[in-house]
């Protein structure tokens, strides 16, 4: 099976409908990743396969369970999972936030090379960013723990906006560790193609 053709089969098996573009755009996405990383440091992974499950599948797999025109992807490092969540949903406008300048360069130099206009770059330290409107999704992939998470984002976030936690085994103890005035609204168990290892999607609001 070819690289592309297992990402096909893997976002079928997500209950995901993308399209060749979205697909050969996601494929291109991957590359860049793995030319970048030859001389920067954009992703510990070096395997193009495990990347393709790992990065690719494992940021798609949260885009059934939530919905937000308005994202921001905190902590994206190489664009994760905001670049593979803005070509799945193209009516969504993404924001990248990362403090690293090599990473938001990276991220700045996708979203050109893929054409991506519903993607914006926001460099530098998150609790600096002063958006002209707030957020009803923000979005993170093992950034931090889930009250630091919060409490550097919590003035990004619009009434009745989401914080959505992507965690690998559900993380028990940072959700005794939260704020009273935050709860959980729930959380989504995930099953990654191809990704033996268990993943979780924590869905949090302010009360």
């Amino acid at each position: 099976m070819t690289p592309y053709q297992q990402l096909e089969t893997g976002v079928r098996s997500l209950g995901l409908a993308l399209d060749e573009k979205q697909l050969s755009r996601l494929m291109q996405y991957l590359s860049l990743i793995q030319k970048w990383n030859r001389v920067h440091n954009l992703t510990a992974l070096r395997d193009p396969q495990k990347m393709l499950t790992h990065h690719l599948l494992d940021s798609l797999a949260v885009l059934p369970h939530f919905c937000a025109e308005r994202l921001l992807d905190v902590g994206s490092g190489a664009g994760l999972p905001g670049i593979p969540l803005a070509i799945a949903r193209p009516d969504w406008e993404i924001t990248l936030s990362d403090s690293n300048h090599k990473k938001s360069s990276f991220q700045q130099q996708a979203v050109i090379e893929l054409g991506l206009s519903n993607v914006r770059v926001a460099p530098g330290r998150v609790e600096d960013i002063r958006p002209e409107q707030k957020f009803d999704g923000v979005i993170s992939r093992a950034f931090s723990e889930i009250a630091d998470f919060i409490a550097c984002t919590r003035h990004l976030l619009a009434t009745n906006g989401r914080w959505y936690a992507m965690k690998g085994v559900c993380p028990d103890e940072e959700l005794a560790q939260l704020p009273a005035e935050v709860e959980v609204e729930r959380v989504v168990p995930l099953t990654v193609p191809g990704l033996g290892a268990q993943r979780h999607l924590i869905i949090l609001k302010a009360v």
